[in-house]
C-alpha cells in the first residue's frame, strides 16, 4: 500500500453494502446505503495536540458522509479524520 495518510487521518476500506435483508428480502443495487463500517488500512502519525487512538486491523463505525472516497489499483478507500469515526467495533 503506497498511499499513507497525514496527521490525524485515517484510511479506511468500507465493507461491502448488504444484499439481503434480516427477513430475506435482496436489495436491488439502486437501493443499497452507503456502509458505515470498515477495516482501517492504514493510520497518519496525528498531531502536537493529537494523538491517534485507531491502529491498522481495527473495524470502525463512521459517519454516514464522512471522509472523501477515493479508488486506488481498483479498490475503493475512504480517508477521513480520526474525529469522523465514532466507534471501534
Amino acid at each position: 500500500m503506497n498511499i499513507k495518510p497525514l496527521g490525524d487521518r485515517v484510511l479506511i476500506e468500507p465493507m461491502a453494502a448488504e444484499t439481503k435483508t434480516a427477513s430475506g428480502i435482496i436489495i436491488p443495487d439502486s437501493a443499497k446505503e452507503k456502509p458505515q463500517k470498515g477495516t482501517v488500512i492504514a493510520v497518519g502519525k496525528g498531531t502536537n495536540d493529537y494523538t491517534m487512538t485507531v491502529k491498522k486491523g481495527d473495524i470502525v463505525l463512521y459517519a454516514k458522509y464522512a471522509g472523501t472516497e477515493l479508488n486506488f489499483d481498483g479498490t475503493d478507500y475512504l480517508i477521513m479524520r480520526e474525529n469522523d469515526i465514532l466507534a471501534i467495533v
